[in-house]
């Protein structure tokens, strides 16, 4: 039988949480400088689509290419190796065959000597009823969420559970800001299977609290934080497993199919996919747990419990810990082992 680990994770919460901090300010830092570009699908424009360039072929010659011909301010992005290189010219929104097109059209043939130019147009009411979609179903995704946690569980986890989706989301959205993948419908759709998942690993650790809390006051579980971090190591092994099991094909997806196969269509996808699964394993375990522990460690009943183990621990007389138990019921000193040896301010009394 599997024997089940003893990592001190509720413990080390402060640490979780600057590691969380870090990686946070990375994310906005690189929202804040780079930004995240949109697809024509939001956006908007014509899209210009050459397969099989040189190498030589660079975005900077591509670009000068198509501002020669009138369009300005046009987006490039070049990707996969060999004969799989390809790039997309992104530009304002061009008539399609009419004159300019026809001319971009022309001018990238030229300048690749590749003569299948594809070429696609979306309007912008297209691109803004996208947006309002993607939105909408957002929205609707954390409010239902919300409410079947807070019926199914307790309130205070489903607002952990936001709060680690929303970590997960601004992880992978930072990540995209730094790789400079554009950001399209498939990666909405991403976002929302992602969401799906590290809410999956939360509820499950969730479900586990919520079930061994009959086993509360046992020897090692003998607090909430205590629980929950008996929790947390007995569905530790699942959760690894689980995200194993789902990584290496993402991870195949996009490392091997985009990079070696050439199947770039699909790195937008698959990034969203890996770099959120990964950050909803780690939320799961090291962001939702810690931080509900926490939380229901500020409760007025859990600092009495909490102040009672830490006076019999101490080796305290049973009117010593009576008078741990009251003082943190009174908030008038900190419940520490010094406080219930005497070294504490224990001759304060009750006005």
């Amino acid at each position: 039988m599997r024997r089940t680990p003893r990592l001190r994770i509720v413990p080390h919460a402060r640490r979780w949480a600057v590691v969380s901090a870090l990686l946070l300010l990375l994310s906005i830092g690189a929202l804040l400088g780079r930004g995240v570009e949109l697809s024509i699908d939001f956006v908007g424009g014509s899209a210009f689509r050459v397969e099989g360039i040189a190498a030589d072929v660079t975005p900077d010659v591509l670009r000068g290419t198509v501002e020669d011909v009138g369009v300005d301010e046009a987006v490039v992005q070049v990707s996969g190796t060999g004969d799989e290189r390809a790039a997309v010219v992104r530009t304002e929104s061009l008539e399609p065959d009419g004159p300019l097109a026809r001319a971009v059209r022309a001018a990238l043939t030229e300048a690749t000597g590749v003569a299948d130019v594809q070429e696609t147009f979306v309007g912008p009411t297209w691109g803004e009823r996208i947006t309002t979609q993607s939105l909408r179903a957002l929205v609707v995704f954390l409010v239902v969420v919300a409410v079947y946690i807070s019926v199914r569980l307790d309130r205070r986890m489903a607002v952990v559970a936001l709060a680690a989706m929303v970590h997960d989301v601004l992880l992978t959205v930072g990540i995209y800001a730094l790789v400079g993948f554009a950001v399209s419908p498939a990666t909405v759709i991403a976002v929302l299977t992602i969401l799906g998942y590290s809410l999956y690993d939360t509820v499950v650790i969730f479900d586990r609290v919520k079930e061994n809390g009959h086993t509360l006051g046992e020897p090692g579980r003998r607090t909430t934080p205590e629980l929950v971090n008996a929790s947390l190591n007995e569905v530790l092994y699942r959760s690894l497993n689980t995200t194993i099991s789902s990584i290496l094909p993402v991870g195949a997806l996009l490392f091997i199919g985009g990079s070696v196969l050439g199947a770039t269509t699909l790195q937008d996808l698959a990034l969203a996919l890996f770099v959120g699964m990964l950050a909803g394993a780690y939320s799961s375990v090291f962001v939702a747990g810690p931080l509900y522990a926490v939380w229901k460690a500020r409760e007025p009943a859990e600092q009495r419990r909490i102040a009672k183990v830490v006076a019999r621990d101490a080796g305290a007389s049973d009117d010593e810990v009576a008078a741990a138990v009251d003082a943190s019921f009174e908030g008038r000193a900190p419940i520490t082992t010094d406080y219930v040896r005497g070294a504490g301010r224990r001759g304060r009394r009750r006005r």
